[in-house]
């Protein structure tokens, strides 16, 4: 079924679309960096952008699945 919905250029890399590959965390590393925020950063609030209520129910069970698992 992966060779149906995987172009074959991606192939080698098939790996990384496997569910249990794709939800592992990474691991860190060297290159892995902060992003420094200017001491005076207020952050803005609201919505990057609207859901439909079925995007939000999505999105709700993603992130409850992400905090069981303790990815997040």
């Amino acid at each position: 079924m992966l060779r149906k919905l995987v172009p074959k250029k991606f192939w080698r890399w098939r790996k990384v679309f496997e569910k249990k590959e794709s939800e592992r965390m990474l691991v860190q590393n060297a290159l892995d960096h902060a992003i420094e925020l200017k001491e005076r950063f207020v952050p803005k609030k609201g919505k990057v952008y609207s859901l439909s209520r079925e995007e939000k129910e999505k999105m709700q069970a993603f992130v409850e699945n992400q905090l069981r698992k303790g990815s997040i």
